[in-house]
């Protein structure tokens, strides 16, 4: 998640929807069994992650070319950072997750989606 500063100091977040996916796109996309594969790329498991989610596998590792890939991790910086590499590299279907896990909790918020939001609390 792209973050610039204004002359006044104010943050600007930025999205790039060549770099990154909505939440709200993942989740219905999750929601209509059409998910894609989900890789949390933290260095440490979190509090929270997604159903379904693989963990990072390492820096060789190369996503299958025939599905979409979106990385996440809490706030979308190694996540984007990481999109970034893999679509260099020619991965054009990868893609950062905006935001990262704590957008997506603070945006699906279960008493509008419905109960479930794909968020995962571990133990």
């Amino acid at each position: 998640m792209p973050t610039r500063f204004g002359d006044d100091a104010v943050p600007v977040v930025q999205f790039d929807p060549q770099l990154e996916v909505s939440p709200f796109v993942v989740f219905r996309r999750l929601r209509d069994g059409r998910g894609p594969l989900l890789v949390d790329v933290r260095e440490a498991p979190g509090a929270t992650t997604l159903a379904g989610a693989r963990p990072w596998p390492g820096p060789a590792w190369e996503p299958p070319e025939e599905v979409e890939t979106v990385l996440f991790d809490d706030d979308g910086t190694r996540a984007v950072a990481l999109a970034r590499e893999l679509q260099a590299a020619g991965h054009e279907r990868v893609r950062a997750l905006f935001g990262g896990l704590e957008l997506w909790e603070f945006a699906l918020d279960p008493e509008v989606v419905g109960e479930e939001t794909y968020l995962v609390r571990s133990g």
